[in-house]
């Protein structure tokens, strides 16, 4: 269930945050023991409640977890926990299918849900003044929501999911993969046999019947764990939760997921000719132990040391050694009754995947020979404090990570149990699970090839069963249930839904961030902000220069660089590099964009001084070495390849190729293209670096516990050891010729969605301008409730998200509106979006920008609780010359503004006649209908 810009995207969410915590707690000095403060009650009728109060932010996270996902599902109806979920944010606000959604985005907060295996969580963050309306609300999901739901809301929903589906699997590379893996590794009966999204066949064939009775069966307080984090009053919020929980009824009892551990007898081994992928991909999987469990725990390390980084066995054979892979992926993931253990190997053009998995046999004979040191044991687990630090730096991740924890081990502050379980890992253990689950254990072996080379496939493999939907036949819910008008809502019996709908109090005041500035002996200009909360800070150090400074004919020399200066320093080997860094536990990235060069940095408080110093060595001691370069440059060219299958990039490339000329440095990809990495040289590189790495073409902006005195203490060392003179300025504008509107059509055969990138050229005069249009563009194309999304999802089902958004950096700008639909409906829903640009236009209904107004005044309560949000607004402060206060500037604009000024400044920036029309998708079945709409000239064009 997406909600932009935060979204939390479907179905891996808890495991992700899980995972990030259940390894980032383990490197806490003995004697520290951090934990999650909290009340807890549980209601008359089983709900159980936590309540954590955390004052540092005007802002409230609501969790609400209901024990049930896809694990509970009945056979032939797979999915149905997930469909179940979209269901949950339809209807019961009395104003239309996503009114649940405009409830709280009208408040400045926002709300999303994602399912799992074995549950579901819906989640709202919201300023603290609207936390009474969002516990009446969540009190109407679970006791009678369900009453309004109609076989018409439940049709445009199965459309969305199977929309969701093609997005995320049938149109992806390798995206069948997970299915194929997960059907042989559990067998038939098992709960996690399907996958979460589910079957198509059986999506289409939920009725509203099944619905009611899902919601009956499990959406009831005693199968349910509320979580409220923030800025509260605990005695005040028990009776608000008393008030409007208390009167819904328990519901039948919902029985313990028993363990169901799974055994293979024999190896399975299985391959598919996947049409969308462009390099092959070897995976294995293994059966393992459910979650909380000391294999669990040591089944993470293990996954962290064979996989992860320069020292890894896997990197050091496969990618280093061998070079058959650019990268490889290992994890663990243990659920509820059950784990697994896996390994994917994406192999480079040609490779054969029986070469990779004779490769992938020698590291393991590697490991089981070395095994894992102790000073391997202490790298791994002193990198993952920070990665903890991240997730509870939100009430969102506390809220999340205590509902988690209270609905499966009944304990919402295990947190310090985990902790000391995961202290207690040791070299033994691993070696331990790795003996008992890998070494030479069955396992499900899978081979995806490009269609046509199945000589790279690895021996042994028979066909796996995989349907693929035909473009012409895609599945969509009956036209004729989708004409029905809702039925009208039949009466509540929850005390909640009779109670009115609570004001909100007053809007919570949020002063702007305070904001210094200083600068350094070397010229480096300094912007920060103080947080105190957590022992944590952030920090970039951005270098002007970027892609915009790439030689000639050499797209990607920037972007090269940048991957090149983490292969070592010119005193440190990569992996002496890497495991400096993870001491520390410093995450230290480089990245190129158009403008600049950004080194990104989160550390520790205690360990400051010595990242800082860490990153001097990396910014003016790189190591030159021909071999590194050679590897960097092999690794990018196999990403560049493998971005041809991915029809999401297909279309942004040819966009703007279009916008901005084939040649030009905004058109390129930063990344470069094949023919320009291809002729770049290590000298290129060198070059580079000493004309463009200058202190006085660098700011530095400083987030986190730490203040404007420690901060010049801290970088006083760099700042005598880089001394350089000034970087070369940007080069000159070169504006291209506007291009010539119309339809130009990328073809992907065989493309089960048609992908849309529209849009126009876009200059603000000003800053203020830039703010004024980004508001403008709200309700177009920003909000979940925005007319794009509305239609085409809500309304017609034709999509799993669309939006459209104002972007800009110094030198050039663009309005984009972005969508994929279901192939069958490519020029209905082309027009569809061509009609709502148009229409946009026209004078906006004053109550539609009064929702705009409203959202986006109140969301700065809860705009800037995070590093990388205080981050942004230094980055914004620097990059346009703005004043410490803009944000009240804005607030001040925002406010001011009328019916007549946001339509003149969508008359100047939307500009639907004069646009460029993007779609990829599939030529033989599109390109006849498309070219009878009216929208100008139709070409077919190649991304090269």
């Amino acid at each position: 269930m997406p909600t932009r810009p935060h979204a939390i995207r479907h179905p891996l969410l808890l495991f992700v945050l899980t995972g990030l915590l259940l390894l980032a707690t383990t490197c806490s000095r003995p004697e520290e023991k951090f934990s999650l403060g909290y009340e807890r009650l549980t209601l008359e009728n089983g709900l159980e409640v936590v309540l954590h109060p955390d004052r540092s932010d005007p802002m409230v996270a609501v969790a609400m977890h209901y024990h049930v996902g896809s694990g509970r599902e009945e056979p032939g109806k797979t999915g149905f926990a997930h469909l179940f979920e979209h269901m949950m944010f339809q209807h019961g606000a009395q104003d239309g299918p996503d009114g649940y959604i405009k409830k709280i985005q009208e408040v400045g907060g926002r709300i999303n849900g994602a399912t799992s295996q074995d549950g579901t969580i819906y989640y709202e963050v919201v300023p603290k003044n609207a936390i009474e309306r969002v516990l009446w609300m969540e009190a109407g999901r679970m006791g009678s929501l369900i009453q309004d739901v109609d076989p018409l809301a439940l049709a445009i929903q199965k459309d969305v999911v199977l929309n969701e589906k093609r997005q995320t699997v049938d149109n992806n590379p390798y995206g069948h993969n997970n299915q194929v893996i997960g059907a042989n590794l559990f067998p038939p009966g098992h709960p996690y046999h399907g996958q979460v999204i589910g079957n198509m066949e059986d999506l289409m064939g939920a009725t509203v019947e099944d619905v009611k009775k899902f919601h009956r069966s499990y959406y009831v307080p005693n199968n349910a764990t509320l979580v409220l984090a923030g800025d509260f009053d605990p005695g005040e919020m028990t009776s608000l939760v008393q008030r409007y929980f208390g009167e819904i009824p328990r519901g039948e009892a919902v029985p313990a997921p028993e363990r169901m551990p799974v055994h293979l007898k024999e190896s399975v081994r299985l391959y598919h000719e996947d049409p969308f992928a462009v390099n092959p991909l070897l995976t294995l999987a293994w059966p393992t132990v459910e979650q909380f469990t000391p294999d669990a725990w040591a089944l993470d390390f293990l996954a962290a040391y064979l996989g992860n980084g320069r020292n890894a066995p896997l990197h050091q054979v496969l990618v280093e050694e061998k070079q058959l892979c650019p990268r490889v992926l290992t994890y663990s993931h243990s659920m509820e009754r059950t784990g697994m253990f896996q390994i994917s190997l994406p192999a480079n053009a040609g490779v054969s995947l029986d070469e990779v998995e004779k490769g992938l046999a020698d590291a393991f004979r590697r490991f089981e020979e070395e095994g894992i040191s102790e000073r391997d044991l202490r790298r791994i687990k002193a990198g993952l404090e920070t990665n903890y630090y991240a997730v509870v730096h939100s009430v969102l991740g506390k809220a999340y990570q205590m509902a988690h924890y209270a609905a499966f081990t009944g304990d919402p502050g295990f947190l310090a149990k985990e902790m000391d379980a995961i202290r207690s890992v040791r070299a033994r253990d691993i070696r331990r699970v790795y003996d008992t689950y890998l070494r030479n254990r069955p396992f499900v072996l899978t081979s995806f090839v490009p269609k046509g080379q199945t000589d790279l496939l690895a021996r042994d493999c028979i066909r796996a069963t995989v349907t693929e939907e035909a473009v012409r036949e895609a599945l969509a819910a009956n036209r004729e249930v989708l004409r029905l008008e809702p039925q009208e809502p039949v009466e509540r019996p929850a005390e909640a839904e009779r109670l009115p709908e609570p004001a909100l109090g007053p809007d919570p005041l949020r002063p702007s961030p305070e904001v210094w500035k200083g600068t350094l002996s070397n010229g480096m200009e300094i912007l920060g902000t103080e947080q105190h909360e957590l022992p944590l800070v952030s920090f970039v150090l951005e270098i002007e220069g970027g892609h915009l400074l790439d030689p000639p004919g050499k797209a990607g020399v920037a972007h090269l660089l940048c991957t090149l200066m983490l292969e070592g320093t010119a005193g440190k080997s990569a992996r002496e590099l890497e495991e400096a860094m993870d001491l520390l536990g410093a995450d230290i990235r480089l990245e190129a964009g158009l403008e600049s060069v950004r080194v990104r940095v989160t550390s520790l408080k205690r360990n400051l001084k010595q990242t800082v110093d860490l990153v001097g060595e990396i910014l003016m001691e790189p190591r030159w070495e021909e071999e590194a370069f050679e590897t960097t440059r092999s690794k990018a060219l196999q990403q560049i390849r493998m971005q041809s299958g991915d029809i999401q990039s297909l279309a942004t490339r040819s966009f703007y190729n279009l916008l901005y000329g084939e040649t030009s440095m905004c058109a390129l990809p930063v990344e470069g293209t094949l023919p320009s990495v291809e002729g770049i040289v290590l000298e290129d590189l060198v070059s580079y670096h000493s004309l463009c790495f200058s202190p006085s073409a660098t700011t530095l902006k400083i987030v986190g516990d730490v203040t404007e005195r420690e901060t010049k203490r801290v970088f006083a060392g760099l700042s005598r050891k880089w001394t350089k003179g000034p970087g070369p300025a940007l080069p000159a504008e070169d504006p291209a010729e506007d291009p010539v509107p119309g339809i130009y059509f990328v073809d992907q055969p065989g493309a089960k969605q048609s992908v849309f990138r529209i849009g126009n050229r876009y200059a603000p005069s000003d800053p203020m301008e830039h703010e004024a249009v980004t508001v403008a563009n709200y309700k177009l194309g920003e909000a979940f409730h925005g007319n794009l999304n509305h239609i085409l999802r809500e309304v017609k089902g034709y999509s799993y998200g669309a939006n459209s958004r104002f972007t800009r950096n110094t030198r050039s700008g663009e309005f984009l509106a972005s969508a994929s639909v279901r192939s069958g409906v490519t020029r209905e829903s082309l027009e569809i979006v061509y009609e709502q640009l148009k229409r946009y236009g026209e004078p906006i209904d004053s109550a539609d920008l009064q929702f705009t107004k409203d959202a986006l005044l109140r969301s700065r309560a809860c705009a800037y609780e995070t590093h990388e949000a205080l981050l942004e607004i230094l980055e914004e402060i620097r990059a346009f010359d703005l004043p410490a206060n803009y944000l009240d500037r804005e607030q001040e604009l925002l406010k001011s503004m009328t019916v007549a000024g946001h339509n003149a400044l969508v008359r100047k920036h939307i500009r639907p006649d004069s646009m460029v029309y993007v779609v990829a998708g599939d030529a033989a079945t599109q390109l006849e209908s498309i070219a009878q709409t009216e929208l100008g000239p139709l070409k077919l064009v190649r991304v090269d």
